[in-house]
């Protein structure tokens, strides 16, 4: 059965047999899996990838359905973490890989557990800080990783080999302060950029993974699909000796542990995120029964969600991560999370 649901990419001259087998034993993860994390996934999966670990820490909401092709609106309504329901839906697609599911934050605190023992990292997440930081672990462990942003109509990708290309860090020496770069709050975000990007995002992996990396794009890909636009740069030259990530080897997104919790804003939700420095193990039934005098209760077997005055939410995970809807306010969310959880 193998060879006849793979046999149109065996035919594909560079792939053939001997590549077919190489992506069979590879191990790649997936970090987020909302648009991007989407199409990378499906097409490891499609592909034949023999390990697929997949990350994130969020649960289906109804905007996320325009673009997210992964989930469905019984996602949606029963609040399902998206690792949850992508992993049901990828077995469902090729059961004959090993899917390993996580719903967590990737953190300095638990990345490498989250991200160890992979061949490559493919980015679907959407933030900056997580992307510094998955930066950081490839750089030290020399692992190979894939970015991808897309907001509005336009999208971006590069590929970073650690010592051999230009890391993230020596194109993006910092992250834009905040409330200046674009997000799908404030840009909005075209489903259509969301599937080119990842397919880009796809092909890298697969070139990779099948020992082609001579076909490597080997630049930063920007397009716009609204003005048709494409601009390859080339960033072979961009590499810098001093970069402080892969010159200078100090990886300070990587030994940042903060005792408190890490709060950042969920594109286009009007919430925030907040994780604590260490994961928690909760009982969610004695929590409901607690939050219960706060506000309506709705549960499922991940996680609690308490509806707040204000048309606000306070929404808790098991491993102690939560999501405060209704704000942006990453001072009111922590808050408000001390308030439940005292830390």
């Amino acid at each position: 059965m193998e060879q006849s649901r793979y046999a149109r990419q065996i035919r594909f001259g560079a792939i053939g047999n001997a590549g077919q087998s190489k992506l069979g034993s590879a191990k790649a993860a997936i970090v987020g899996l909302g648009a991007l994390g989407s199409v990378i996934s499906q097409h490891l999966v499609r592909s034949g990838v023999g390990y697929v670990r997949v990350i994130d820490r969020d649960y289906v909401d109804w905007t996320n359905l325009q673009r997210q092709m992964l989930y469905t609106e019984e996602d949606a309504a029963g609040m399902m973490p998206k690792a949850a329901a992508a992993a049901e839906r990828l077995r469902s697609i090729n059961s004959s890989i090993e899917l390993e599911a996580h719903v967590a934050d990737v953190t300095a605190a638990n990345i490498e557990q989250l991200l160890g023992g992979v061949d490559l990292v493919v980015d679907g997440s959407d933030n900056f800080a997580i992307r510094y930081l998955i930066n950081d672990y490839c750089v030290k462990h020399h692992i190979p990783w894939i970015y991808g942003g897309a907001t509005g109509s336009n999208g971006m990708t590069m590929t970073v080999l650690p010592g051999k290309t230009p890391c993230y860090v020596c194109l993006f020496p910092s992250a834009p302060a905040p409330g200046t770069a674009d997000t799908c709050e404030t840009a909005g975000i075209l489903s259509p950029v969301v599937d080119i990007i990842g397919s880009l995002q796809s092909m890298e992996a697969i070139k990779l993974l099948t020992g082609n990396v001579d076909a490597l794009h080997g630049g930063l890909l920007q397009i716009d699909l609204w003005r048709n636009g494409w601009l390859p740069m080339a960033i072979a030259k961009a590499r810098k000796e001093d970069c402080p990530c892969c010159g200078k080897r100090e990886f300070r997104y990587l030994d940042n542990e903060d005792a408190s919790p890490a709060a950042a804003a969920l594109c286009g939700r009007q919430s925030v995120h907040l994780t604590p420095a260490s994961p928690l193990v909760l009982d969610l039934d004695a929590m409901a029964e607690r939050l219960s005098a706060s506000g309506a209760i709705t549960q499922n077997r991940f996680l609690v969600k308490v509806e707040l005055p204000g048309e606000m939410s306070f929404v808790l995970f098991r491993d102690g991560r939560a999501i405060i809807q209704g704000t942006e306010d990453l001072g009111r969310a922590r808050y408000i999370y001390a308030e439940f959880l005292g830390i």
